[in-house]
Parts: C-alpha cells; sequence; structure tokens
C-alpha cells in the first residue's frame, strides 16, 4: 500500500476580523509547528473527490493562545468563509526524519493493535494527548484507551505490516 502524500497538521475553525483572516486549529505539536511549513494546502471537493489546493500566499500568525491565517490576500469576510471546516495539510516530504523508533501519529494511524497474547484489540483510529502522556483510541469490537508509552505498553511497531503489538489486557 502507497504511503499517503498529505499529511493533514489543521483545520480552518472560524473567521477572525473582518479582513478575510480565519482561526486555525493546529494539530501539530507544538501547536504553532504548523507556522514552519510552506505551502499549505487546503482540501476542495472537485468531482465527488478530494483533492489539495496550494495556498501559496498564506499568512499566519499565533494570535492568544491560537493561530489565525490570511489564505488568500484579496479575502473579505464574507469570501474567507468558504474555507470554514476545510482541513490544512502539507506534503510528507515537508517533515523533518525522525530519528530510528520514533514515529509521526498519522503513520501510525490504521495499524492493528494486538497484545502480546496476539488477541486482536482493534485498529488505531487517533490519538489524544493528556499532558501526561499521549493516548491511543483503538476501536474494534469496543473502543479501546491505551495509552501510548513505548516499552511498557507499546512493545513493537511493524509501519510496513501496519501491526503494533502492546502488553495490554483485553479485558480493559
Amino acid at each position: 500500500m502507497a504511503e499517503e502524500p498529505w499529511v493533514v497538521v489543521g483545520r480552518v475553525a472560524g473567521l477572525y476580523g473582518l479582513k478575510g483572516w480565519v482561526k486555525i486549529v493546529s494539530y501539530t505539536e507544538p501547536r504553532d509547528n504548523i507556522l514552519s511549513y510552506r505551502p499549505w494546502h487546503i482540501a476542495v471537493m472537485r468531482n465527488g473527490e478530494k483533492s489539495w489546493q496550494a495556498l501559496p500566499n498564506v499568512q499566519a500568525r499565533i494570535h492568544g493562545k491560537g493561530i489565525v491565517a490570511q489564505l488568500e490576500m484579496d479575502d473579505g469576510p464574507n469570501t474567507a468563509g468558504r474555507w470554514l471546516d476545510k482541513e490544512i495539510a502539507i506534503n510528507r516530504t515537508q517533515l523533518p526524519r525522525l530519528a530510528h523508533g520514533d514515529y509521526y501519529w498519522s503513520e501510525l494511524l490504521g495499524c492493528k493493535v494486538l497484545t502480546l497474547d496476539g488477541i486482536d484489540l482493534g485498529t488505531l483510529d487517533h490519538f489524544f494527548s493528556t499532558g501526561a502522556n499521549d493516548v491511543m483510541v483503538v476501536v474494534g469490537e469496543r473502543e479501546r484507551l491505551i495509552p501510548y508509552i513505548k516499552g511498557s505498553v507499546v512493545h513493537s511497531i511493524d509501519l510496513a505490516g501496519k501491526i503494533m503489538r502492546v502488553d495490554w489486557d483485553a479485558d480493559f
């Protein structure tokens, strides 16, 4: 299976001001890392399929605890609304290389999660951060929340086979 060339790094969450700026929810860690990637691409539907439109002239900045951006230079509040709830992506090649054994969340999504005894817990659907550690949401016959702690919980990851082995009780 070919790796998806696009990595979603955020989305447009709302309008900001009168000159076509929008509020951005960043999925990067830390949140302001989204500002270091250019160009941004935005999801658009063409002939019923999602494609990515480059936004080469984005102006973006931190504003309070959030991020705001002007996606097109001549936008006003009436036209900026077309970007609401659209995903923002970058090309995977824009991501820095990680050390051996480190992974981007996007690489792990879709992995089959198995216990050390081989019990299938489901598929890794998404992550969230608690501050103390990251948590995997694994969806199978039911949803499980499993801490992403390498070594004690997560024992091995086979990216090519999309399999993660965890030390986790199937009854949890």
